[in-house]
């Protein structure tokens, strides 16, 4: 029964897997043209499995941040995955070790936790590990391939390949922030307080990590002041 699980969660995450290789192929890229070996590349992507926080973490690597800076640029970054991972473990049941539930906790990405979300019927550590196994090599076998492509390139050709980042963001964002005026109040207030820590002379001092840090928190904070979710069941 587990063995048919596992598998199971590997059908259902093989398009996930396919969708990280391209995704994670401009993270090797990027950080191998930011200074970083194809070792230790590939060493992030196989101990992380968060885009936007291994981007964000080489970022601040490559602008010579604090440890302080990285961790809280991470914690701010993947303080989603903590209220997953609270959503997910309620629909594993109460025979699921801790244990289990750690392990199956550290493949909880955003699109591997929607799998296992919709997943028609029980849900079980099986089948969420099977989805996200196939997810993390897909994720891993990327970030391999784009570091080498891009120690193989020219050094214009590697620096260019960072803006492959800003597209997928940009895809990511944009259609989102057309259909809902919250995210896209969100959006540009984060721009706005980027650009004053990118050009206002105090603020300018201001390293790139904490930056990023302060802007996210205040955006986030601002439009939760302004657009609250109502509870369910609530009037």
């Amino acid at each position: 029964m587990k063995k048919q699980e596992f598998f199971a969660g590997i059908k259902a995450g093989l398009p996930v897997c396919i969708g990280y290789l391209s995704v994670s192929f401009g993270f090797g890229a990027m950080a191998v043209a930011q200074g970083l070996s194809i070792f230790q590349s590939v060493l992030i992507s196989v101990l992380n499995l968060t885009s936007a926080g291994q981007f964000a973490g080489v970022t601040v690597l490559a602008a010579g941040g604090a440890v302080l800076e990285l961790i809280l640029t991470q914690l701010v970054i993947n303080s989603r995955y903590a209220l997953m991972s609270m959503a997910l473990t309620q629909r594993l049941g109460p025979e699921t070790s801790g244990l289990k539930r750690m392990a199956a906790a550290f493949f909880n990405t955003d699109e591997v936790f929607a799998l296992g979300m919709t997943r028609v019927g029980k849900l079980t550590v099986s089948f969420f590990t099977g989805a996200g196994t196939i997810a993390a090599i897909g994720w891993v076998a990327g970030t391999a391939m784009g570091s080498v492509a891009g120690s193989l390139l020219p050094l214009s050709v590697r620096a260019a390949l960072g803006v492959m980042l800003y597209g997928m963001f940009i895809a990511i964002v944009v259609p989102q922030a057309r259909q809902e005026k919250p995210i896209l109040i969100c959006v540009l207030l984060a721009l706005v307080f980027s650009c004053l820590f990118q050009w206002m002379p105090v603020l300018h001092q201001v390293s790139a990590g904490l930056a990023i840090v302060i802007c996210t928190v205040a955006a986030a904070t601002i439009c939760a002041v302004l657009f609250p979710v109502e509870e369910e069941g609530a009037a």
